[in-house]
């Protein structure tokens, strides 16, 4: 089960798709079984939490903390104004944009970490992707 809320008041946004987005992407990923937590955040608000856990005073697009929790993978916080800003210029739709971010920070939340596994995440990343339809 996937849970989102909306916590930005940028842009209207169908939660529930987003939530049956984030099940198939658990799916895919091969956590199934697995919930998590999906908040879309305004810069302001990304901005706090990535001051607060990891000392970097700006927005930034997305932000996954982990649960030390068997089936609960924790919390994945994504800016919707960042993301407006990517999607434009990488020339994709916003909800393309949202669909990755959400994709990456679950595989965060599955225990990825592209800053240190060789490129392990980003291939997997990229072949989740077009599994999904992102």
């Amino acid at each position: 089960m996937v849970e989102v809320v909306n916590r930005q008041r940028r842009l209207k946004l169908d939660t529930e798709a987003w939530s049956n987005f984030a099940a198939r992407a658990l799916d895919a990923i091969g956590k199934s079984e697995s919930s998590a937590t999906i908040a879309f955040v305004s810069d302001r608000r990304i901005r706090g939490l990535n001051r607060q856990f990891r000392g970097v005073d700006k927005a930034t697009d997305v932000l996954s903390f982990p649960a030390e929790e068997k089936f609960n993978l924790g919390d994945v916080a994504v800016s919707v104004d960042t993301a407006a800003v990517q999607a434009k210029e990488n020339g994709l739709t916003l909800d393309g944009e949202i669909a990755q971010l959400i994709l990456h920070g679950l595989l965060h939340l599955s225990g990825y970490d592209h800053e240190t596994d060789n490129g392990e995440m980003n291939r997997l990343e990229l072949k989740l992707r077009r599994r999904l339809g992102i």
